[in-house]
């Protein structure tokens, strides 16, 4: 563990200033690149497909990014264990480059999907160095910071991927776009060595979790076809063999000595499980900005990009509110910002539901932001401090950065099955788009408030046992 002789107070001055900012810049851009990939390709594949061809694996695109993301994620601790930070962090931002450098050459479909698998490894290998390595290039006290940092890269991304991808795709770019992420990769890797602790490498080569792999892997592909299969009953048996997969997943890993989780995930009583579950419910609910753009053009009658700026809506409420939330320091305050984050992610797409309306008036679409905006508040008045506790769980510093490489590995697997989940709740309201609307957004209110449950659990878990008085024995029955 850190020693940790400063204030408590976190400051971003501090996190900000001549001491961290290198650190901060190279944490913050692994998470960025990956989070801005997710989605800058799915702005320029009409452009990709009118250019080289390959219409029929159009869906694809993000399905084999996700997936690679997600496996390079639950391979990090071994790869800071295998390399140090410096090593592991050169390897990640290299890989993106590969995959960038291929995207933006290739001549025909399947190459330029095989880049995107490369780029989402690297992608996947990035983020979840930023949340593992934060151990070791902040003090503690800034850790709280830096996660919230770190988290607003995703809706950072969510917000900048789409448009970054618009604006290429609108001058016939597409190359470009790819070859301006090589290029950022390689500056990023540059400084590396200059700004982060070179950390401690093994010589032993650690054994990889081959089945834990292969099955997440599965599970990650299921759900990830499932949000493009035709038809609600083949989305729905999907999501269900995905599910399946993941319960697999669960029950090898409590009795397997080789595990992604950390070992403390699965032991009785502790707090960590119901922490990433709440985590999760979080990253589950960005997965509806996907679908709000369609909503707007289709109830609203807004144009593209206007209907796109009110997606990125629940992203910005994220990024900025975590900004601030993660000043509060005080024990119950922490606490009670982890159950009010699920809650307020469920009432805004509550409140959105009810103001779903074919052919809605101007001034009732204009109510969407706030409440989008809202709803996008809830993950960043948690999520922050739900990564600290993740990161705080164990004073092991092996198991400590797979918990914190853990939160990398959840977020990525969750917006997938969010994804996949919207789909099939889509195509039970066809033909009509309200109704899709409203299953959509009830959907995911009930189900994101589960969060506020799990985060419950996780508060008891991780409050001591009251201790028995001392001097005072109980009475015994007639005294």
């Amino acid at each position: 563990m850190i020693p940790d002789s400063a204030p408590a107070t976190p400051s971003w001055r501090e996190l900000l200033g001549p001491e961290h900012l290198g650190a901060a810049i190279v944490l913050a851009g692994g998470v960025l690149v990956g989070a801005v990939n997710i989605y800058l390709a799915s702005s320029l594949l009409p452009t990709v497909v009118a250019d080289i061809g390959g219409a029929g694996f159009y869906a694809w695109n993000m399905t084999i990014y996700l997936v690679a993301m997600v496996i390079a994620t639950m391979l990090v601790s071994r790869l800071l264990a295998r390399w140090g930070n410096v090593g592991a962090y050169r390897l990640g931002f290299a890989v993106f480059l590969v995959g960038s450098l291929a995207c933006a050459a290739s001549p025909a479909m399947p190459v330029l999907l095989a880049g995107r698998g490369v780029q989402g490894f690297g992608a996947g290998v990035l983020s979840g160095l930023g949340f593992a390595v934060i151990r070791a290039a902040l003090p503690r006290r800034l850790w709280t910071r830096g996660n919230a940092l770190m988290s607003a890269m995703y809706g950072v991304g969510n917000f900048v991927g789409p448009a970054l991808g618009g604006l290429f795709a609108q001058f016939g770019s597409w190359r470009l776009a790819f070859a301006a992420m090589a290029v950022i990769a390689a500056a990023c890797c540059a400084v590396v060595s200059r700004v982060l602790p070179r950390g401690e490498r093994g010589d032993a080569r650690t054994p990889v979790p081959a089945v834990s792999l292969l099955l997440v892997t599965a599970a990650t592909a299921a759900v990830s076809l499932a949000g493009v299969l035709p038809g609600t009953m083949a989305m729905a048996g999907g999501i269900v063999v995905a599910l399946l997969l993941v319960a697999a997943f669960v029950a090898y890993e409590r009795r397997s000595e080789l595990r992604v989780f950390p070992r403390t995930t699965y032991q009785a009583g502790s707090p960590l499980k119901w922490i990433y579950l709440t985590l999760g419910l979080l990253a589950f609910g960005v997965a509806v900005e996907s679908f709000v753009p369609l909503f707007g053009q289709q109830l609203g009658g807004l144009s593209p990009l206007a209907a796109g700026l009110f997606g990125a809506a629940i992203s910005l409420g994220w990024s900025l509110t975590q900004l601030g939330s993660s000043s509060a320091t005080r024990e119950r305050t922490v606490r009670r910002l982890r159950i009010l984050g699920p809650l307020l992610l469920a009432s805004g797409f509550l409140l959105q539901g009810l103001l779903q309306r074919e052919d809605t008036p101007t001034w009732l679409v204009l109510l969407w932001v706030p409440v989008l905006f809202i709803a996008g508040s809830g993950i960043g008045l948690a999520y922050p401090h739900l990564s600290v506790a993740a990161m705080s769980s164990t004073q092991d510093p092996e198991e400590g950065r797979r918990a914190a490489a853990a939160i990398a590995t959840v977020t990525s697997l969750s917006i997938a099955f969010g994804t996949a989940v919207a789909g099939v709740l889509v195509n039970l309201g066809d033909p009509s788009m309200l109704d899709s609307a409203r299953y959509v957004l009830f959907g995911f209110a009930i189900i994101c408030a589960v969060g506020a449950i799990t985060a419950r659990a996780a508060d008891r878990s991780s409050r001591p046992e009251p201790a028995e008085p001392i001097g005072h024995p109980p009475l015994q029955q007639g005294s």
